[in-house]
């Protein structure tokens, strides 16, 4: 990956890819504690929880894991994930905690992976923007939920609730549109580095019609009008070959555990669907 003058370090772009909670911009209820052993990220309602950049010994994952329920706890949450990334210390840390009764989330590892370069160009069958009202935001999460088979219980959102997270949210929703019908969509977060991706997805009955492609295409141009050309995400099974295709080179990898300490009937954690 050649990089030019002024543009982040390899080191970093791996660091950002593997945690983009760490980098992105927060919203209204939102909340970010950084220390030096470790970042938790906390998003709207008490299952959005995920610790990331873990940089510590062997002997100190016990007092970790102490302090980062604690944490939680005096917050009302009761689970998080752990991202546990390439670089992460130490390095056995993945097995560490599986040995404390950690288990491995439904879609347990990741690619990081970051696009420097231009990506193909989006069909002009395709009509692809960002999303303008509440109700193409509606539209769109509903095509997110359902291409990531979403269950009725995790999709069933408030009204109320959708319409405040369309006012306060602190990213971007661009959506495709195929024969006058959202079909595609991404969410992104805007950093200093480059634009932050989650939750791109498109109906099953669309794809192959280049709709994922065209939202890809979208954030880059946004990403490149900023003075900032490069996108950032981790990478699933189901997108991981498709975004290599378009330029996107593995940069590292994290593996997702969830740590669930508030008892049997706590709830699985939420996070933002990666790309």
């Amino acid at each position: 990956m050649a990089l030019s003058p002024g543009v982040p370090t390899r080191n970093l772009l791996r660091d950002i890819a593997e945690y983009p909670n760490s980098y992105g911009p927060l919203g209204p209820k939102d909340e970010r504690i950084e220390t030096h052993r470790y970042t938790l990220c906390m998003g709207t309602g008490r299952r959005w929880n995920t610790v990331q950049r873990q940089h510590f010994t062997a002997a100190e994952v016990d007092d970790v894991l102490q302090e980062v329920r604690s944490l939680l706890r005096d917050r009302g949450r009761d689970s998080t994930q752990w991202e546990v990334g390439s670089a992460a210390e130490p390095r056995e840390l993945v097995d560490l905690l599986l040995q404390r009764g950690l288990h491995e989330d439904k879609e347990p590892f990741a690619v990081a992976v970051v696009l420097t370069t231009e990506p193909p160009a989006a069909s002009p069958d395709i009509a692809v923007r960002r999303v303008e009202t509440l109700e193409e935001y509606v539209a769109a999460k509903r095509v997110q939920n359902e291409a990531f088979g979403a269950s009725p219980e995790e999709a069933a959102e408030h009204p109320d609730v959708l319409a405040e997270r369309w006012r306060d949210s602190a990213t971007i929703l661009h959506a495709a549109w195929l024969e006058g019908k959202i079909v595609s969509a991404g969410t992104c977060a805007l950093t200093p580095h480059g634009i932050l991706l989650y939750g791109g997805a498109t109906l099953p009955r669309a794809r192959g019609c280049g709709a994922y492609r065209a939202v890809i295409r979208a954030r880059w141009d946004e990403a490149v009008a900023r003075g900032t050309p490069a996108l950032f995400t981790q990478a699933g099974a189901m997108s991981r070959a498709t975004l290599e295709r378009l330029g996107f080179e593995r940069v590292g990898h994290v593996h997702i555990l969830l740590d669930e300490f508030g008892g049997p009937a706590a709830e699985p954690p939420l996070r933002p669907t990666p790309i």
